[in-house]
């Protein structure tokens, strides 16, 4: 059995290493500077059962990880990325991955009095990795010279360049005088708050050149909690709709609507099945899970790395993107169309959407012109911030800017007044807490404002309506970035009696395009081309 598993290790080596695509155009790989951060992890030895004792000959995509990360260096020989999120199910060597990299920050990084932390939600926790670093000290006799262990602080020193290891947990630590050159966060998910991780990963390393955050974790439960956030950040960069060029992030796990009882989807979300841990174990708990149903959530989190209770995004992007039909504007010169106007903060986008409804009856399309907002003065930053391209969109046309530092109303009613002058605006709905004053202007050019409640009873109705229009492939939307964007980023909320609306709170990114859309569809819906009988009453959509 043994020499089985040796050889399916051998297998399992990288071959053809190919550079991350997030690596930057400016950036470069070094060869020389992998090989030693590979080379030097794969002097260490496995501390635990059938491999303990073994060299840590990394796996395929353990050592692509450390490949990317050590070997992907900006034009100043620094490394381009500064933080790593890991995200893998359980089993799969995350805590030796984890103890090898905080070794190789602490002795292998040529950084004089180098810090490197351990950091985790409890004191136990915390251990874990670094019991595996210490055992692996003691197997290595280079490093056995170099390296003092103090067990009772949990405390390594490498004494050549006076660096150090120390384990911190949420529970106790010094809110001060760090200056960090590495953290290792094991298991992000169990955080119980976020003061831990601010403190460790905002400025702590600024004095430092290269400063690495590695954070390694299996799926959680809280969608609320900062390893959500960063789980969400990494899939938001993985899917691109963010940019950030610093962090690097790997995701292995299920999709939601994948069958947890596949086996050949625990080989997509376990990259080391058959190695670190058999199929027969995993078999085993998915046959306990299915006689257990209790036992199925845990299944799906620790075997699939599945958020089981996380919200999920409403829109199916592919269902979406289907409804890409081209939208012209030349060619709808005149026609009857209803805008939604969300003027969210004036620091903030401000949105306001076209829709037209079809002229051929209910086999027609209703088509999609979406117009967006933002302060001139502050674009930069937002880019920097959100790592949202909105500079991009902004040169490609899809989103215009507004002179100073907040959003100019003024210059927005100027342009929804030459609108009117192409196409026939029957109405705005806006939301009635909106800017009152922008309301009275538009009213004083001759459009017809409707106010429009943000609530259930009357977002319900056309919420429902714009995903029954989307699967029947009967909107036309032309591909807009910043409106597919939005419609990314968008959560449901739903009351006990199955009546839905966008939720804010959930949706922590832009929505207000979305938002726009809704309300103008509603009143599409409603009034149509003519005065006629509304498709809500024909589809027999209740009303509250």
């Amino acid at each position: 059995m043994l020499s089985d598993r040796r050889e399916d290790l051998d297998l399992r080596k990288l071959e053809n290493y190919e550079p991350t695509r997030f690596m930057e155009t400016d950036s470069a790989y070094d060869k020389e500077a992998a090989d030693y951060a590979v080379n030097f992890i794969e002097c260490l030895c496995h501390t635990k059962g059938t491999w303990a004792g073994k060299p840590f000959k990394l796996i395929d995509w353990q050592e692509r990880i450390i490949r990317d990360l050590f070997g992907i260096l900006k034009p100043n020989g620094y490394r381009q990325f500064n933080t790593a999120y890991v995200e893998i199910p359980k089993k799969q060597g995350k805590s030796e991955l984890a103890a090898a990299v905080a070794l190789l920050m602490t002795c292998g990084d040529g950084e004089q009095r180098a810090e490197v932390y351990g950091c985790a939600a409890d004191r136990q926790q915390a251990s874990i990795v670094f019991d595996v670093a210490a055992d692996m000290i003691r197997m290595c006799p280079a490093l056995g010279k170099r390296v003092k262990i103090l067990a009772s602080t949990k405390r390594i020193v490498y004494l050549p360049t006076n660096s150090f290891y120390q384990v911190l947990s949420a529970e106790a630590y010094s809110k001060h005088g760090f200056n960090i050159h590495g953290v290792v966060f094991d298991e992000l998910h169990t955080q119980p708050n976020r003061k831990l991780f601010d403190v460790m990963t905002k400025g702590s390393g600024d004095a430092r050149m290269q400063p690495l955050y590695f954070l390694i974790t299996t799926a959680g439960t809280d969608t609320h909690s900062v390893c959500y956030e960063q789980h969400q950040k990494a899939l938001d960069i993985l899917e691109g709709r963010k940019i950030d060029k610093t962090f690097y992030p790997v995701i292995y796990g299920a999709k939601e609507d994948e069958d947890w009882t596949d086996p050949e989807v625990w080989k997509k979300a376990n990259p080391s099945l058959g190695i670190t841990v058999g199929i027969d174990k995993v078999q085993t708990a998915c046959d306990s899970a299915r006689q257990n149903p209790a036992e199925e959530n845990a299944f799906r989190q620790l075997r699939l790395d599945q958020w089981v209770k996380q919200a999920i995004r409403w829109m199916p992007m592919e269902k979406w993107d289907a409804c890409k039909f081209p939208v012209i504007p030349e060619t709808l010169k005149g026609r009857v169309c209803y805008g939604g106007l969300d003027l969210s903060s004036t620091t903030d986008i401000t949105a306001l959407v076209l829709v037209f409804p079809p002229e051929d009856g209910d086999n027609g399309k209703y088509e999609v012109l979406p117009y967006f907002w933002i302060p001139e003065d502050n674009i930069d930053l937002r880019v920097r911030r959100d790592h949202v391209p909105y500079d991009v969109w902004h040169q490609q046309g899809f989103l215009e800017t507004t002179e100073g530092n907040v959003v100019h109303y003024g210059y927005i009613e100027k342009f929804i007044e030459k609108l009117g002058e192409t196409y026939h605006i029957r109405e705005i709905a806006f939301d009635r807490w909106g800017a009152v004053q922008m309301v009275q202007n538009l009213e004083g050019m001759g459009f017809t404002v409707v106010p429009f409640g943000q609530g259930f009873k009357d977002m319900n109705p056309p919420t429902k309506e714009l995903m029954k229009l989307t699967l029947e492939k009967r909107m036309a939307h032309g591909g807009h970035p910043v409106l597919r964007w939005m419609m990314d980023n968008i959560f449901i909320k739903a009351d006990p009696a199955g009546n839905i609306k966008p939720d804010k709170e959930k949706s922590t990114e832009k929505i207000d395009g979305v938002v726009a859309t809704i309300m103008a569809l509603d009143r599409a819906i409603r009034c149509g081309n003519e005065n006629g009988e509304s498709v809500y009453d024909g589809r027999g959509i209740l009303i509250v």
